[in-house]
This record gives C-alpha cells, structure tokens and sequence, in this order.
C-alpha cells in the first residue's frame, strides 16, 4: 500500500459494497497500480467475513501498492495495515480520516474534523443509491471549495463525467465505472 503518510494521494478511486460480489475483484484488477486507491465499505457484511474480505483486499493493494480506506471500523483499518479510516467519527491513532460528504455543512464539517480527503456524492444519478436526488456539477464544486480539501467526485462517476470537473476536484470514485467494459 502507499504507506500511512499517502505521499501521492490517488486521484482514482474504487468503493466497495456488497452489490459488487465476486466482481470486485475484477474492479481491483482494473485499478491503474501504483495510482489509485480503494475505500473499502461493506457495511452489511457479518463481522468475520467482512474481516476476512478486508484482509484479503488490503493483501491486493499491498501488491499492486493502491491506497487502502477502510470504512467506519478503526480495529480493523489497523489490522489490516489501512492508510486511512473513511467515515469515522475522529482520527483513528495513526490513521488518516476520510469523510462522505453531501452538503456544505458535511464539508465544512469534515474541515473541522481535520479530514484528509472527503469525498463528494452524489454529483449524478447512481444505482448505489436510488431514489437519491444527485447534486449536480454545480452544487458539488460549490462544496468542494467549501470542503477545502482534496475532494474525490463520486455518484455516476466514470472518466468521461469526470473530464469537465477536473479543475474543481482532486480526482474520482466509482464501483460501476470500474466494472462496465
């Protein structure tokens, strides 16, 4: 992995979620080695498998030394030799935090919190989440500046949606954008 000080910060992106299946490790096949990064979620996997997945996952990024985020769970981030936390409520000891962030609040929010990167959603329309109104180009450059940090775009991302945001954002994040052929 990139080490716990991320001296390159990823500009792309994958996020884990159950939907995936066995096709995530296809996603992490396509990740660019060396440049990009994966926050690892699966939120609503049992406990043991969720570990056993992380673990199995973090051996990927160590070998193609992509950027490691482990959601929400501090003893597994460290356990796993995670470069971040992603949606915890504070820093974890040595790991980095990184937020999801939804409005100027979150961004400003996140500031206070000394994140190190949040991450931006839903700028479109995504089956991750349906039913949720996206943002809109607009509204998620208005809160990346707010943000003040390095901002990942992410809902309905892929290269191509991403090529108009690139002045306003450090980089972006997918899970179907990694998947379509």
């Amino acid at each position: 992995m990139m080490g716990r000080q991320m001296m390159m910060l990823p500009r792309l992106w994958l996020m884990t979620d159950e939907r995936m299946g066995n096709r995530l490790w296809e996603a992490i096949e396509r990740l660019p080695a060396g440049e990009a990064g994966i926050v690892f979620r699966h939120y609503a996997t049992e406990k043991t498998v969720r570990g056993r997945l992380a673990a199995q996952v973090a051996e990927c990024c160590r070998k193609r030394d992509l950027a490691l985020g482990l959601g929400s769970d501090a003893a597994l981030a460290h356990e796993v030799g995670a470069d971040f936390i992603h949606n915890a409520p504070e820093p974890a000891g040595t790991l980095r935090l990184s937020k999801s962030v939804h409005s100027i609040e979150d961004a400003i929010r996140a500031r206070a919190q000394r994140a190190a990167l949040v991450f931006i959603s839903p700028v479109f329309a995504t089956r991750s989440h349906p039913g949720r109104e996206p943002l809109g180009p607009d509204a998620a450059v208005a809160i990346a500046a707010a943000a003040g940090l390095p901002a990942i775009a992410m809902g309905g991302m892929n290269a191509q949606r991403f090529a108009p945001l690139q002045g306003a954002f450090h980089g972006w994040a997918g899970i179907d954008a990694w998947l379509e052929d």
